[in-house]
C-alpha cells in the first residue's frame, strides 16, 4: 500500500530502462488463474505468474532470488499505491493481500529498495463488490479511520506551520522543539502519507537516500542544521517548501478513499518502519528523537487496528487479545523513555535497542495475521 523510504537500503541505483528491457526478456509463467500470484523477484526482474486478475481481494506471493532486498508494489494511476511489501531480503517470502477493483495497474519489483523500479501491467477485470458493500462492519472501520487521518492531517499542517514559522524567524531553540512535535502527527498517517508519489522522498529523505541530481529537501535537512549547526542559516526556502509539501499531503489524505485491506497493510507497515529505521537510531540521526517518531508509529498502528477492531473481533477474537496484549507491552517499553510531555534522547545501549526489538517483533507477529482475517468472507 505505501511506497518505503529509499533510506533503508544503499545501492546502486540501475537504470529504469535496461530494468524493463530485463522484465520483458523474460515473459511471465503462467497458472491456471487461480489461487495466489507468485511473483519471483531478482535483481533484474519481476515475473508474476499472471498478469491478469479478477477484481476483489488477490495474493501477491512474493519471493527473493535476487542478492538485494528488495520490494514489491501494486501501483494505480500516478503511483498511487494500492498495496505494498518491503524488506523482503534475499531467499526470502512475504505474500500482499490487497483489494483491486477493476482496471490497469502497475506490478512492480524494486530491488535494492530504490528508483522506479521494474514495472509490468497487471490488468484487474470483473464485478466483485468491495468489501465495504457487503460488510458493514468493514464499512465503519473505513470511516473510521478516515476520521482518524483527517483530524491527524489538520495537527500535521497546524504543527508543521508552528515550526516553519519558527525556522524563518530565526528561532532556534523553538523549532528543535517544535521539530519532533510536527512529525508526530506526520508518522501516525505516514502509510496514507507515502501513498502520493514522490512527496514522502521530498518531506522525510535521508541524506543517503537522495538520488544523483536532485536536491535534499524537508524535515531532515532543516534537523541537520538546527542540530549539526546550531542555525536556521539558509533554511527559509527549505522551510517553505516543507510546508507547501506537507499542505499537499494534508489535501490529499483528507480525500483518500481506503480500503479494509489497506487499513490492515498500513498497520504492519508502521510497525516496518519502527523496526527498519527507529530501533536503529537512523530516523533522526541528528536530533536523536526517534522515540518521538517510534511511539507515534505505533499509535498510528493501533489506530488502523482498532478502526477494524469490531470486524476482528467477530472473525478471530483471539487474534484481538493478542493485539491488545502486545500493544500494551511496545507502549510500556517506550514509557521507560519519557521525560515529561516528550522522550529522552535516543542514545541507548545495545541491550536496550535488542530488548525494543523483542517488543515490536512480539507485536509485528499478530499484525501480520490481521489482513488475512480481514481478507476473509
Amino acid at each position: 500500500m505505501f511506497p518505503s523510504k529509499a533510506r533503508k537500503a544503499t545501492v546502486v541505483v540501475l537504470g529504469l530502462a535496461a530494468l524493463t528491457a530485463c522484465a520483458e526478456d523474460k515473459p511471465a509463467a503462467s497458472d491456471d488463474g487461480t489461487g495466489p500470484v507468485t511473483v519471483k523477484a531478482t535483481d533484474s526482474a519481476c515475473d508474476l505468474s499472471r498478469r491478469d486478475v479478477k477484481s476483489g481481494t488477490s495474493t501477491f506471493s512474493v519471493s527473493n532470488g535476487g542478492s538485494k532486498v528488495t520490494e514489491f508494489y501494486v501501483y494505480a494511476d500516478g503511483d498511487r499505491v494500492m498495496g505494498e511489501v518491503e524488506n523482503i531480503g534475499p531467499g526470502l517470502k512475504r505474500d500482499l493481500i490487497v483489494e483491486l477493483p477493476t482496471g490497469k495497474y502497475q506490478a512492480v519489483c524494486k530491488p535494492g529498495m530504490v528508483g522506479d523500479g521494474i514495472r509490468g501491467e497487471l490488468t484487474v477485470a470483473g464485478d466483485a463488490p468491495a468489501q465495504v458493500d457487503e460488510d458493514t462492519l468493514l464499512k465503519q472501520a473505513t470511516e473510521s479511520y478516515q476520521r482518524y487521518v483527517n483530524s491527524q492531517a489538520v495537527a500535521l499542517e497546524q504543527k508543521t506551520t508552528e515550526f516553519v514559522d519558527a525556522v524563518k524567524a530565526g528561532d532556534v531553540a523553538k523549532a528543535k522543539e517544535l521539530f519532533p512535535i510536527s512529525r508526530t502527527y506526520w508518522e501516525r498517517i505516514e502509510p496514507v502519507a507515502e501513498s502520493f508519489g514522490d512527496l514522502d522522498p521530498k518531506i522525510d529523505a535521508r541524506v543517503n537516500d537522495v538520488e544523483p541530481g536532485t536536491e535534499w529537501t524537508g524535515y531532515h535537512r532543516i534537523e541537520q542544521a538546527l542540530w549539526e549547526k546550531n542555525t536556521t542559516a539558509g533554511m527559509a526556502k527549505y522551510a517553505d517548501q516543507l510546508l507547501v509539501d506537507v499542505k499537499t499531503v494534508v489535501a490529499k489524505a483528507k480525500v483518500v478513499k481506503l480500503n479494509p485491506l489497506q487499513l490492515a497493510n498500513g498497520a504492519k507497515e508502521l510497525l516496518d518502519e519502527v523496526s527498519t529505521t527507529k530501533i536503529t537510531g537512523e530516523e533522526d540521526r541528528y536530533s536523536h528523537t526517534d522515540l518521538w517518531d517510534f511511539q507515534a508509529n505505533v499509535e498510528g498502528s493501533q489506530a488502523a487496528i482498532q478502526a477494524l477492531r469490531p470486524a476482528l473481533q467477530k472473525r478471530d477474537p483471539a487474534l484481538v487479545t493478542a493485539l491488545d496484549t502486545n500493544f500494551k507491552a511496545v507502549f510500556a517499553a517506550v514509557d521507560k523513555y519519557r521525560v515529561g510531555d516528550g522522550f529522552k534522547p535516543y542514545v541507548v545501549t545495545d541491550a536496550e535497542k535488542k530488548e525494543l526489538s523483542r517488543v515490536v517483533d512480539g507485536l509485528a507477529e499478530p499484525v501480520s495475521k490481521v489482513a488475512g482475517v480481514i481478507a476473509k468472507k
